[in-house]
């Protein structure tokens, strides 16, 4: 399993917590205003030759809506000039044009990942809060497909969509994205528990997904549901495949170990240093502190990724090391972020 004591594998940035839609979810409680303390273009500049000092991470820009800042397309620019390998998530907006579409690709965006949370336009606008989106949204992904920019969507699983999951599917393989990345509900936010799955339900979901990624045509990969890589070692296992190894299932594979802190940065809106956007715990700030003494040497850091410190029946798991649980997740719902995943059937030998 590869350490990420050093640097992280995923570097997501908050651009600004700004958003003209009213997602019912949203884990930034996104507002139309930007919030006057947002990291500078200056301090922007500074912030992502920092993150490359780390290494080679994947970087995401995310929000709120990332377009909500007049000067994104400098930011993205910059980004990709340093080396890193540069992702947007935009919001699908009015602002979400064709011209916005082309600037991403000019500016060296490798991929733009959009949110579809519905099959139709009834579940997606509803879900979130504005009429359009979901047309916006498929167009696009048609608009990035005819000009080559690599596309990825982005589903949140809750109890009103998890039996749509599959036409979801459906529509990702026709869009052409590379990545379907499933996300699993944590209540934090605008996030209520009432629209969580119970932990039951998350399995019938962890079958569906994994006998979807062995017949479509692009990937797919959870997010705050870090028990999927347990159960789909279960499944090789069974299938006679080997146990632990994740090798030749995709993004699987490479996401083997990550965790909220353990391989994952945040940077927020006002330059906290925090594990994840999930998990609303600060380190220190990028304003005053060097992220990467931050990553490597913070305290919370240090304990996130060391398994050891695990409580309950993931301090026992043989999976702890591959998967971990949701340290946001027991968090939001326990209090302790080294509890153990809430929303986790599996029982440790």
């Amino acid at each position: 399993m590869k350490s990420f004591d050093d640097a992280p594998f995923l570097v997501i940035w908050e651009v600004t917590q700004a958003c003209d839609l009213a997602c019912v979810h949203c884990r930034a409680s996104a507002q139309p205003v930007r919030n006057p303390e947002e990291l500078s273009t200056k301090e922007g500049f500074a912030l992502l030759e920092e993150i490359r000092e780390f290494g080679d991470p994947l970087m995401v820009f995310t929000g709120g809506d990332p377009l909500k800042r007049s000067d994104i397309f400098d930011l993205l620019r910059y980004s990709a000039s340093l080396g890193l390998r540069t992702t947007i998530t935009p919001s699908a907006t009015p602002l979400l044009t064709h011209e916005a579409i082309d600037a991403f690709q000019q500016a060296g965006v490798a991929r733009m990942a959009v949110s579809l949370d519905g099959p139709d336009a009834k579940f997606h606008d509803g879900f979130r809060g504005v009429e359009g989106s979901f047309a916006r949204t498929l167009e696009a992904l048609r608009y990035a497909r005819t000009i080559g920019l690599e596309t990825q969507i982005n589903t949140t699983v809750t109890s009103r969509n998890v039996h749509r999951l599959a036409e979801v599917a459906e529509l990702v393989n026709e869009c052409g994205a590379k990545l379907w990345s499933v996300f699993f509900l944590v209540a934090t936010g605008r996030a209520s528990r009432e629209l969580d799955l119970t932990a039951e339900r998350y399995e019938e979901v962890f079958a569906e997904l994994y006998e979807m990624s062995r017949h479509c045509g692009f990937d797919i990969k959870t997010t705050e549901a870090q028990h999927y890589r347990r159960y789909a070692a279960q499944q090789r296992k069974a299938s006679g495949q080997g146990g632990h190894s994740m090798s030749g299932q995709g993004s699987i594979a490479r996401q083997a170990g990550i965790n909220d802190g353990k391989g994952l940065l945040f940077i927020s809106h006002t330059g906290e240093v925090c594990p994840s956007g999930f998990l609303p715990l600060a380190a220190g700030n990028f304003r005053f502190q060097r992220i990467g003494k931050v990553y490597r040497e913070s305290a919370l850091f240090r304990v996130l990724r060391d398994t050891d410190h695990l409580e309950g029946k993931c301090g026992i798991c043989q999976y702890r090391n591959l998967c971990g649980g949701s340290r946001a997740r027991a968090f939001a719902l326990t209090g302790n972020y080294l509890a153990e995943d809430p929303n986790c059937v599996f029982q440790p030998a």
